[in-house]
């Protein structure tokens, strides 16, 4: 395929932006792919890799010449960095983040380019408990959903633009409004890792000897509960309103299941185990 664009900067690059880059080059969607790395020794490292054309000293020479900028900072660290490059970007230029939380980070950076850029938002429903780098995958995208979240202000063309660039990855793109896709993922992404990770806290303060007889449901139910701590707390800090919502939304399901139990009501409680199989035999397939 043509190269959808020329030139494409990724900014700190961890998990998501390797593996964009990796997918960048084997989807060949780009002919060139400039790199920054916030701390030295980890661009020496990035140098060599067959996915990486250039690294650049900081992040405003990165963004010089690029057509499509992808910030991959950290929730907190993205605006802060949009705000820095925006006055290097060459006029038409695209930004856009891989942000888990969507609200105040497309707001502010539609605030912070000058005229002639566009910040369009975006959110791959894709990664792991892992991070760095040296995981990145170019097949990370394949058939998972991509968040695109235009403000309504946005002219559809350059968020279609966006949205064409996650498609040549082979990612499925979902194009909804910031807010809606903070609701979403706080039910979604959110709260199941505030669920994985709250039931590994209760269970270390019981008998530590019990951890040496989890089987693969405990195993399975708290995978993410290995995820980064200090990442997680900036999500929580950022989509706060939204996760508490599906927090209360929650406990009213559980306290339902509390009520069955203490009233032996087995019809009630196997109804509730009944919609949980239905909804999870529907979710769509994953390669």
């Amino acid at each position: 395929m043509l190269p959808v664009f020329d030139q494409i900067a990724i900014l700190a690059p961890g998990l998501l932006g390797a593996s964009v880059a990796r997918a960048v080059r084997h989807y060949r969607v780009a002919r060139n792919i400039t790199l920054w790395a916030r701390r030295p020794e980890t661009g020496l490292q990035l140098q060599r890799q067959p996915w990486c054309d250039r690294i650049a000293g900081s992040p405003e020479e990165a963004v010089r010449t690029a057509q499509l900028v992808l910030v991959c900072a950290p929730v907190d660290q993205i605006i802060p960095l949009v705000s820095q490059v925006a006055a290097h970007l060459p006029a038409g230029a695209l930004v856009t983040d891989v942000g888990s939380v969507k609200g105040e980070i497309c707001r502010q950076g539609h605030k912070a380019l000058t005229p002639g850029a566009h910040f369009v938002g975006s959110h791959p429903m894709a990664g792991s408990e892992k991070t760095g780098w040296e995981h990145g995958r170019a097949d990370l995208f394949v058939r998972r959903t991509v968040f695109v979240t235009p403000l309504p202000e946005t002219p559809p063309t350059i968020a279609g633009r966006v949205a064409a660039f996650w498609t040549a990855l082979e990612a499925e793109v979902a194009t909804v409004e910031p807010d809606a896709h903070d609701e979403i993922v706080a039910h979604l992404s959110h709260l199941p890792q505030v669920l994985a990770s709250t039931l590994c806290a209760f269970l270390a303060g019981r008998d530590a000897r019990w951890r040496n007889y989890a089987g693969g449901g405990l195993r399975d139910t708290t995978r993410i509960a290995g995820s980064d701590p200090k990442l997680w707390r900036t999500i929580l800090e950022q989509n706060r309103d939204e996760i508490l919502r599906a927090l209360r939304g929650y406990q009213e399901g559980l306290h339902g299941l509390e009520r069955a139990l203490a009233n032996r009501d087995w019809f009630e409680v196997q109804a509730i185990l009944e919609r949980g199989r239905a909804y999870r035999d529907q979710f769509r397939l994953l390669p």
